[in-house]
């Protein structure tokens, strides 16, 4: 056991699985994360970022602001609230905003929130230790909002029936479009991404954004690729999700993500370092222990890489441990390979090449192959 876990250590605990990265920002970071635990990453950004100094929207409402003050703003994000400020210094209106800000009751969701108001020169009226939104609108809506002034510094982010409940209770509302987010330049890594998940060449996509899912479902809709993305988030690839706000566009989908207890990269990565492993297929074969992973196998604990062919096999004899699989049905599961059992066979002796151990893979004369299920597992498979 300490040999295996030693191996485990060495490799990391992701080794062997593929993450795709959709997020435009923090993307270094999440993608450093993840290879630091061994996994391969395939970064393809879903969306850009409209740079705040060219962004005529935020200028407008920052304008209208400084005009007409607002009842109440509500800061969403620090990183948002932080822009925004240097945004309006860069526009030269940071002291008429900033004065503004002082007379209105302003309401920070959350710490961080509450650190760039504070980093501003501002001081909040109110903020919720739990960072809910809901919390601020419950607040709101106590307070009454009817004929009432309120901006709200949004961020990219969906605020499912917030801003709906606060004109419903009488509030006039503006949005605040701090870091809006468009369509990649280049669609091509998306493309690839997609890709990827269709075939099952991923094992896991992370989303830090609402709208970096939506844009990557919009994209799969424009190449008719919905429904086998959608079936592949359903069944073989994770969609891992920073935050309940950020699964939104996917659970609209019927797709179920996976979400950290807190809404950070670091708790998100650990998620799959726990999440992944532990639907890795693990079988005892001619008296070693094998691990299937994404594009790797672990054999002992040992890390070995094997080719996309060589793993199509090797998912095909593990569906059915210990049973012998025709050639037939082999070549089905080699993806392109025509009609020629010849491929199935040299894929094969790749296979065994890659894994080290060759009689983990039993040829059956005039048959096909069969994995070497240990002889009290393999009674176990049986008898299911």
């Amino acid at each position: 056991m300490y040999d295996d876990e030693l191996k485990q250590s060495e490799h990391g605990p992701l080794a062997g699985f593929t993450v795709g990265v959709t997020a435009a920002r923090r993307a270094d970071e999440l993608g450093a994360l993840l290879q630091r635990r061994g996994a391969a990453v395939l970064h393809a950004p879903a969306l850009r970022i409209v740079p705040l100094a060219d962004d005529s929207e935020l200028l407008a409402a920052t304008k209208e602001i400084i005009q007409r003050t607002p009842d109440v703003v509500v800061a969403t994000t620090a990183i948002g609230f932080r822009g925004w400020i240097e945004a309006a210094d860069g526009w030269g209106l940071g002291e008429d905003l900033l004065g503004r800000l002082r007379g209105v009751e302003l309401l920070a969701r959350g710490p961080k929130v509450k650190g760039a108001v504070r980093a501003a020169g501002l001081t909040e009226d109110w903020s919720p230790s739990s960072e809910s939104m809901a919390e601020v609108l419950d607040r709101l809506l106590e307070e009454g909002v009817d004929g009432r002034r309120i901006a709200i510094q949004l961020h990219g982010e969906p605020l499912p029936g917030f801003v709906e409940a606060l004109r419903a209770g009488g509030a006039e509302v503006l949005g605040v479009p701090v870091y809006r987010w468009l369509p990649p330049e280049d669609i091509g890594p998306v493309d690839r991404l997609l890709d990827a998940a269709v075939s099952r060449g991923l094992d896991a996509v992370t989303f830090t954004s609402a709208p970096a899912a939506v844009s990557l479902l919009s994209r799969a809709e424009e190449r008719g690729l919905l429904p086998e993305l959608l079936a592949a988030l359903s069944h073989d690839v994770v969609p891992a999700c920073v935050g309940p706000v950020t699964a939104l566009p996917l659970q609209a989908q019927g797709v179920d993500t996976v979400q950290p207890e807190r809404f950070r990269l670091g708790p998100l990565v650990q998620l799959l370092c726990q999440e992944l492993p532990g639907r890795a297929r693990s079988l005892p074969i001619a008296g070693h222990r094998v691990e299937i992973r994404g594009h790797a196998v672990l054999v002992d604990g040992g890390l070995r890489p094997v080719p996309p062919a060589g793993m199509s096999l090797l998912r095909a004899l593990s569906r059915r441990p210990g049973w012998v699989v025709s050639r037939a049905e082999l070549l089905r599961a080699l993806p392109g390979a025509g009609r020629d059992e010849h491929a199935v066979e040299t894929a094969m002796a790749r296979l065994r090449t890659a894994l080290g151990a060759p009689k983990l893979i039993q040829t059956v004369v005039k048959r096909g192959y069969r994995l070497a299920l240990d002889p009290a597992a393999d009674a176990k498979y049986a008898d299911a």
